[in-house]
């Protein structure tokens, strides 16, 4: 379990080959929607459309897709919403290995033909612990299900990255530290972790998991969580600057994905903006930067 010494200091994650996603660069910001031309319209890095519909296509519409997509200057870096269909359980009683792996070997390739990186796995619905179902048997389900994913995943250069929801929407890994745990009990190269600043604010988690768990953490989802929509001031919310602070300590150089209400021609150019003054200077100056 992790315990409060272990959420204060970290551990050091196991030595492995790093992909993509870890190398060093400018932070990537991108929108979670399945419109490419928009992004691009618009100066986004990349968009991040749903797994689950991207695998429910057919061979034809898979095809006329990824063709709008690489003819793109953006592409999916990365996939939310991986698991939707309501057969597919990770957790319960109704759990087949056989149809999750053939799910798995259909979703991963597709998404990687898009170039992403990263599939984020949230999906409530696949995971949930059934009322009465063990709680340690969940745990262990899930164990399994990700060294499946895990594999696959690694086969396609892709990071499973799993996404702590808050309880309103799930009854297990509901908190950056969880997931953490969960990361940690997994150990598998190609499972990581997200963060996404709505569902903390939510469960009101320190921000200082980003720091903690700097070493898992390979995307972020954002949103202004009164309302849950496209950000666009500094001032909106008064967890930003803390937020912001530690995801700068940590160097942190992945993709950010807004994930909520709006739209690119109502808020496109006020959240581009947001983002630039939260991830320079201005309002979150270090001390540091505050003397030079």
């Amino acid at each position: 379990m992790v315990t409060r010494r272990t959420f204060l200091t970290g551990v050091a994650a196991a030595a492995w080959c790093p992909p993509a996603w870890s190398r060093a660069g400018a932070v990537k910001v991108g929108v979670c929607t399945p419109d490419i031309s928009g992004a691009a319209k618009y100066g986004f890095d990349y968009i991040e459309p749903a797994a689950a519909e991207i695998a429910a296509m057919s061979e034809d519409q898979f095809r006329e897709y990824a063709n709008t997509v690489l003819a793109s200057p953006i592409r999916c870096y990365a996939f939310n919403s991986f698991i939707r269909r309501p057969d597919l359980k990770v957790v319960g009683h109704e759990v087949s290995v056989s149809a999750l792996r053939d799910y798995l070997q259909v979703c991963v390739p597709r998404c990687r033909r898009l170039r992403a990186s990263i599939v984020v796995w949230g999906s409530a619905g696949s995971r949930n612990v059934p009322e009465g179902f063990l709680r340690q048997r969940a745990w262990d389900q899930i164990v399994d299900f990700l060294h499946m994913a895990g594999e696959v995943a690694c086969r396609h250069d892709i990071v499973v990255a799993i996404e702590p929801l808050r309880r309103q929407e799930s009854n297990i890994l509901n908190t950056g530290v969880e997931t953490l745990e969960m990361v940690r009990r997994v150990k598998h190269p190609n499972v990581r972790m997200i963060i996404d600043y709505f569902h903390l604010r939510e469960e009101n988690e320190d921000p200082r998991i980003l720091e903690v768990a700097r070493r898992e953490i390979v995307h972020l989802h954002f949103a202004n969580p009164h309302g849950r929509l496209w950000p666009h001031g500094l001032r909106e919310d008064d967890h930003y600057g803390a937020f912001f602070q530690y995801l700068k300590k940590t160097g942190y150089s992945g993709g950010i994905s807004i994930e909520g209400q709006g739209s690119f021609e109502k808020d496109g150019a006020a959240s581009l903006e947001f983002f630039r003054q939260a991830m320079g200077v201005g309002l979150f100056k270090t001390p540091s930067e505050l003397e030079r």
